[in-house]
């Protein structure tokens, strides 16, 4: 079996909770895809062969202080007041909750490979495939497919696990994610393999 590491990327309450902030953008899309059930079938079906499992989450000091003022996403966030770490908002939602034993890694940029430390748990436990799911597709998803190609990891993305804003918007994400890695689904992804 490959030395696998699941990667459960911003599946928080401030971008997946039904009564989270992005509940009328993110939210319906999560919900029409039944991306939350599918991926606690993920987390589950990782568990039960023994695979790692790390929590991406994106979050900010309480004055935003990593937040940079000149980015579209994060300017919006400080306006807004969410991805406060600290908060509910930043917590994995409840129907994925972590293990003791999983990573919890914080971002404070899309990608989960900048300045956190997702590279250090890669290297230290011999990671050789990444399999990934998360909110959005375009966004994290997007960018950590590609960085983690970049660093000659093999990437699968569980597509059925993964959301936009639109279903166009996750569509033309998973189109071009083709390139960089596996597209399957959690019924057809042996993490025994």
């Amino acid at each position: 079996m490959k030395k696998t590491l699941l990667l459960v990327m911003d599946m928080m309450n401030d971008l997946v909770a039904e009564d989270g902030f992005n509940a009328q953008t993110y939210g319906i899309q999560v919900k029409e895809r039944n991306v939350l059930a599918n991926a606690a079938r993920a987390i589950a079906a990782a568990r039960a062969a023994g695979v790692a499992i790390g929590y991406v989450r994106v979050g900010f000091s309480p004055d935003y202080r990593e937040a940079p003022p000149a980015s579209p996403i994060f300017s919006g966030a400080r306006n807004n007041g969410i991805f406060k770490l600290g908060t509910k908002g930043t917590e994995v939602h409840p129907a994925l909750a972590p293990a003791e034993g999983d990573f919890d890694i914080v971002k404070h940029r899309v990608s989960p490979f900048y300045a956190t430390s997702l590279e250090a748990i890669l290297r230290a436990h011999a990671i050789e495939r990444i399999v990934m799911c998360g909110v959005s597709t375009n966004g994290v998803v997007h960018s950590g497919a590609r960085e983690a190609h970049d660093r000659d990891y093999e990437v699968v993305i569980l597509e059925d696990c993964c959301a936009g804003v639109t279903a166009d918007e996750h569509m033309h994400a998973i189109a071009c994610l083709g390139r960089y890695a596996t597209i399957t689904t959690t019924q057809d992804f042996d993490f025994t393999a």
